[in-house]
Order: C-alpha cells, then structure tokens, then sequence
C-alpha cells in the first residue's frame, strides 16, 4: 500500500527538520570559559576549546570537572533542542500508524 499524499508531506518535513539539526548548534562553557563545546541539534560534537589561560594544569581533577559538566549541559540543550524540533513531527507521524 502506497504512502498518501499527507504521509508524504509529514516525512519531508520530518527530513527537514532533521536536516536543519544539523545547523543547529549548541555552545556551553564551564570554568569561566575555560572549557568551550559545541553540540550540534543532531547531538553530534562540533568543536572543543579549551583556554590555556584559565586552566591551572596542577589541578587536574577540576579541569575534568568541567569538561563533563560542559559535555552533560551541551548534550541536554541540544537534546532539547531536538525534541522540541521534532516532536510535533512525531505526533503527527504517530496518526498515520507510522
């Protein structure tokens, strides 16, 4: 049985919106901008920095601290990012039986 016209409307748009997570982007720091990352909406990594400048090299531990806390506060905005994207996709999708 073939996809009706509304079911192919609603999976271009459901493309659209997953091809336009990718160019959403999402920038945390932590430590002052010592630790800077960069998650795109599709919860993919695009970019660390780290500034020298405000890392003291002898306390390592917080240095890690704050790269995971930069990593769990990126990844949560993007996810939200992306579920806000697509979730009135995915309802309607459900309609459909899909």
């Amino acid at each position: 049985m073939g996809a009706t016209m509304d079911q192919m409307k609603m999976l271009n748009q459901l493309r659209k919106a997953q091809k336009d997570l990718k160019n959403e982007i999402v920038e945390v720091e932590a430590g002052d901008g010592a630790v800077v990352i960069q998650i795109t909406g599709e919860l993919k990594v695009k970019k660390v920095t780290l500034d020298p400048e405000k890392i003291d090299f002898d306390d390592m531990p917080e240095l890690e601290r704050w790269i995971e806390n930069a990593f769990r506060d990126g990844y949560a905005k993007a996810q939200e990012i992306a579920t806000d994207k697509m979730k009135p996709l995915m309802g309607a999708l459900g309609n459909f039986g899909m």
